[in-house]
């Protein structure tokens, strides 16, 4: 697919904002989809070539939070096990699914996540000095990773709320830590999800890697300033970005 010089400044600007939306809290692909389809793709193709921006930007956030310290290294394969699990069902649900109900799931997760924030904010940040449980403590860990895994891999958009729920609701991690395992968990079901799509060929490569090059930038800004900010500031942003993200799926 060509990409003239409008749509390629459109790819690089939503990826970069994407990349610090997805990076601090979740709902980035509800830009960055949107600006894909603008191109005149099908939803099921932008969809898919979403995922190229979504990897990468996960592996450079990642990178970061580890060189930062704050990725919980023991806690990485108990937490990928069922996530990757859900990723794969999700990513062939996806493939053959009808696109008609991609914006209810959507809708749904993101009203769901702004109620909870706004009835149970605890339920997303724990209070300082928690110690979190392991994934084999909290068999609920288990099946909220698989069911946020499913989400992921079906549709991607959102699934940083959902895993947020998960690995902050469950498992009591701090927002920072969180967010780290989180685009750990990221890499894994896209990784998977990602496969699928190409052996089915709905990924378009040069849309998808200019996306993913404005996705990299905003991950490392992000990753930079979850290091310095407050709590507080991370749990307000979290908290705006699930009120955006409930605005941005009914309209989308």
């Amino acid at each position: 697919m060509d990409v003239n010089f409008f749509y390629a400044v459109l790819l690089v600007v939503t990826g970069f904002l994407a990349g610090i939306i997805n990076t601090l809290a979740g709902g980035g692909s509800n830009l960055t989809i949107p600006a894909l389809m603008v191109m005149g793709m099908p939803a099921d193709i932008a969809n898919a070539t979403n995922r190229v921006g979504v990897i990468l930007q996960g592996i450079v956030g990642v990178k970061g939070f580890h060189k930062a310290g704050k990725v919980e290294k023991a806690d990485i394969v108990p937490v990928l096990i069922p996530t990757l699990l859900g990723g794969l069902l999700g990513a062939l649900l996806a493939s053959y699914a009808p696109e008609s109900i991609l914006k209810p799931l959507l809708l749904t997760t993101m009203i769901s996540m702004t109620v909870v924030m706004l009835v149970r904010p605890s339920v997303i940040a724990a209070p300082e000095g928690t110690i979190p449980f392991k994934v084999s403590e909290k068999p609920s860990a288990w099946l909220a990773l698989f069911v946020a895994g499913i989400y992921g891999g079906f549709v991607q958009a959102g699934v940083g709320f959902v895993l947020i729920a998960a690995l902050a609701g469950t498992l009591r991690y701090d927002l920072v830590r969180t967010n780290a395992l989180k685009m750990v968990c990221t890499i894994g079901f896209t990784a998977l999800a990602l496969a699928v799509f190409i052996w089915n060929d709905q990924v378009w490569w040069v849309p998808g890697l200019i996306l993913a090059s404005g996705t990299m930038v905003g991950s490392i800004i992000a990753v930079r300033f979850a290091i310095k900010a407050k709590a507080e500031h991370l749990k307000w942003f979290l908290f705006f970005m699930t009120v955006i993200g409930s605005i941005a799926a009914y309209f989308s």
